[in-house]
Parts: C-alpha cells; structure tokens; sequence
C-alpha cells in the first residue's frame, strides 16, 4: 500500500513542507531509507543523517530548519511516526482464524464473538474471553480468568487462575502471570512456604513485554494500572501496586508491596527493595537501586539512589579521587619533611 504525503500529513495533524504528491509505501530508519520510504527525527543524535538520508520524506519538530527534501512537521515526531506506522502496516490477521480443534476449552468456559483460540491453548473452567481478543498456540488460562475484549496473547504466555486482565491489554511470548509470590516463613525446622491466596488485576491498554514475571498477592492484589507500558524480563513481585500510565523498562525488578504512582518510570535495570512508594511522575534512572520512599515529580538516581543532581555531583568527585589522593599523600610528605 501507498500514500501521498498530503494523506499523511492529515492523518497527523502535521504542516507539510514539499510536494504533497509524493507517494510513500515503507518506513526506515533515517540512515538506511531509501526513495519511497519516509523517516522520522526524534533524537538529535541522528541529525547528522538529515544531509546523507534517501527517504522521500522525513517528520521532523518544526523548530528543525531543514528543506533539503520532503518533510512533514510535528510537535511530536515519533507519535507521528507511530500513527504512520499503523497505516503503512495493518495488523496481520493470520491468528484471528477462529477456535482451533487443537485447542481445550473447558466446559464452562465462557468466549466472546469473534475470539480467536490457537492450537494447544487450554483455557480453565470458569474463565471468560472477551470479544475479538485472540490468544495464540500454546498459551495457558487458568480458572477463574478474565480477560477483556480486543486481547492479543502471544504464544506461551501463561495466565494463572483468578487473574483480572482489562480490554486492549498485549501480553508477550514467555510472560507468566499470577505465578506465587515469594514468601516463606523461616523456623527451627527449615523454610515454611507462605500459601499466595491474592490475585492479580490488570487495567486496560496495558502492554506486558516478553519473559516477565508478575506475582500474584499474598493477599488481596498485585495491581498494574491502566495504560501501564512493561518491557521485557521485568519482575513485580506480590502486592505490588503501578500506577496508570507508568513505563517500567527492561529487567527492572520490584520488591513486594512497593507502591508506584501515575506516570512513574524506571528506567532499564533498576531495583526496588520492598514496601516503599514512588510518587506521582517520579523518575528512576536506569541501574539505580531504590531503598527508600522518592517524592513526586522528582529524578533519582545512582546506587544508592538519590536526587540526580546530587547524585551527578558525587558522581563528579568521584572521578576526581585519585588525582585527590596524590595531592593528600604529596602533601603528607611535605609534612614529614
């Protein structure tokens, strides 16, 4: 399929700047796109490319002087690129091919119109799908699950019973969801297993990347809100609570009962010990280790974390220490002598 840059353009709102009937069919990155191809610029990191690019067309911010090709202006380059994006490549419906006689529904299993069920998916008694979500081979659903309408399962995502899930949520291949949280009593004999009755809840809109583990509670829920985007290889333990519309990048890990607000991010390998709260808006930079309550609409981050600039203060003297100690040991031998 093509498009016009006009046809573009209006779908994004965005201010043309060059021939608007210019036809575009693919999408690249700025240092590879070819002629028919459009591009975005987002970062200034790849500003350089805007001189060599061969795309026909480049969103940009407006503030940006450029007219060496085609371009379409946005306050937002990479949204825009992204509602491009949907319409340069439609969702692929080669799952939505109905029930599959390879699939098990259990007897009391409730499905809306137009679900999809892949081969060697097993869906338990007394859960329900909503309408045209589709669950793809191998999954696992539990008992007592629910799962909104509009879903997309990747293949051998498991989800345990009693399991609450919103509509428009995306769960990716190897995520577990509803697993035990981690508790054990210890005790002169050895190590007790603390039974996990909770469940888990998940608002709608929700995006949970590839191999993550979410617990269920302890008791009560682990609650992920709406909007809430999870990269891969993310833990959250039981009880856990994350606000709407937080972004929790890759192999983050967060201790049980630690309470995220709205809009937090924690950037990629950070670590949360249990039992704290991060504010409204909060950000964690990435591979920082958070052992204490961080106020809203405040940066953290180092190890401990702490506020970024006092953290990028230390971080600076740090660097000078060795140039400190030969200064110190010169100055003692000034002293003996």
């Amino acid at each position: 399929m093509s498009f016009t840059l006009k046809e573009l353009a209006e779908l994004v709102e965005g201010d043309l700047r060059g021939n608007p009937d210019i036809e575009v069919n693919a999408a690249a990155p700025i240092d590879s796109a070819r002629p028919g191809q459009i591009t975005f610029l987002a970062n200034s990191k790849y500003q350089p490319f805007l001189n060599t690019t061969a795309a026909s067309a480049v969103i940009l911010h407006p503030d940006i002087s450029y007219d060496r090709t085609a371009s379409i202006r946005h306050p937002n380059p990479y949204f825009a690129f992204a509602v491009i994006l949907d319409l340069l490549y439609p969702e692929d419906d080669y799952y939505r091919s109905g029930i599959s006689n390879l699939a098990h529904l259990a007897p009391t299993a409730i499905l809306g119109n137009d679900c999809s069920v892949g081969a060697f998916t097993v869906v338990g008694d007394h859960s329900t799908i909503g309408s045209d979500t589709v669950i793809m081979p191998a999954a696992f659903i539990g008992r007592n699950v629910t799962i909104g309408a509009h879903c997309k399962i990747y293949p051998n995502v498991s989800i345990l019973d009693d399991t609450r899930i919103g509509d428009h949520v995306i769960i990716h291949s190897g995520t577990v969801i509803g697993s035990d949280g981690f508790g054990f009593a210890r005790h002169p004999g050895g190590i007790k297993k603390v039974r996990q009755v909770g469940w888990v809840e998940i608002g709608y809109d929700v995006e949970i990347g590839a191999n993550c583990g979410i617990d269920r509670g302890a008791l009560g829920a682990t609650r992920i809100g709406n909007g809430v985007k999870i990269d891969n290889l993310v833990q959250i333990a039981h009880n856990v609570q994350i606000g709407d519309y937080s972004i929790i990048v890759a192999q983050v890990g967060i201790s049980g009962s630690t309470k995220l607000g709205k809009g937090v991010i924690l950037a990629g390998q950070v670590g949360l010990v249990g039992h704290i709260e991060v504010g409204d808006g909060a950000t964690v930079g990435a591979q920082s280790g958070v052992g204490k309550d961080i106020p809203a609409g405040k940066i953290y981050f180092g190890y401990p974390a702490r506020e970024a600039m006092l953290a990028k203060r230390i971080e600076a003297c740090l660097s000078r220490l060795p140039d400190l100690f030969k200064r110190v040991r010169g100055l003692e031998e000034k002293i003996k002598d």
